[in-house]
């Protein structure tokens, strides 16, 4: 960016920031007290087969949601030099997506040792869109501008394109965690479990869905500018 930005709006994107910082750390604490106290633990092989499926909903918030939102902040966020914050926001993509593949194999891992038809729901549909998206959209990134790297004309015509998918697919990943939320907690209040609808567990997962889609505006807030003047996004 030229000329730098005014201290009035460097400070309302910093508070943006911070509050996507908080929230990020809230949603994976949320998701975790959900799935090891109320669901019982976190397991990629147990004869308990609803422990495995845990796995599903804790590294799709972490992976896709979490550390792609951090990813989408730590360019324009953190106090590096610009070749040091793209290597974070390639490191942190980069894990969100290992967690995010790892969380596929979960609930399909799951599904198949639980007798259960894959890809039914809208949410799985939405949900392997997203995370194919996310791949392609990380590897187009490294080929471009990591190795073996585009030319720098080509790198500046694409880097707006690049921003903008990126951050309707880290949209399209807080979506899908709203559809999985739903999902989920409608089959728990159906039989053969029956939660109470306004009982702990319904609550913390409507709480932890809230939290998820908080930390998504979060991002978007803070990555762009509210008064339009400047693109504000990885550029």
């Amino acid at each position: 960016m030229k000329g730098g930005a005014p201290a009035s709006n460097k400070a309302a994107v910093d508070a943006r920031t911070l509050v996507a910082h908080v929230l990020a750390v809230a949603a994976i604490v949320l998701v975790l007290l959900w799935c090891i106290h109320f669901r019982g633990g976190l397991a990629l092989r147990s004869q308990d087969k609803p422990l495995i499926f845990n796995v599903h909903p804790v590294l799709m918030v972490l992976g896709p949601i979490v550390l792609a939102g951090e990813a989408i902040l730590s360019y324009r966020s953190l106090p590096l030099a610009r070749d040091a914050r793209k290597k974070v926001h390639l490191a942190l993509h980069a894990a969100g997506l290992a967690a995010g593949v790892l969380g596929v194999y979960a609930v399909f891992k799951f599904h198949v040792e639980s007798g259960i038809p894959n890809l039914y729901s809208l949410h799985s549909w939405v949900g392997i869109a997203a995370i194919t998206l996310y791949g392609l959209q990380w590897t187009a990134g490294f080929l471009t501008y990591f190795f073996p790297g585009a030319s720098p004309a080509t790198s500046r015509r694409t880097l707006p394109w690049h921003a903008v998918f990126g951050l309707l697919i880290f949209v399209l990943a807080v979506c899908t965690a709203q559809l999985g939320f739903l999902q989920k907690l409608t089959f728990m209040q159906g039989q053969p479990l029956r939660l109470p609808k306004y009982g702990a567990e319904a609550l913390l997962v409507n709480f932890t869905a809230v939290i998820v889609l908080l930390f998504g505006v979060a991002v978007v807030l803070a990555t762009v500018n509210i008064d339009g003047t400047r693109y504000n996004t990885i550029m």
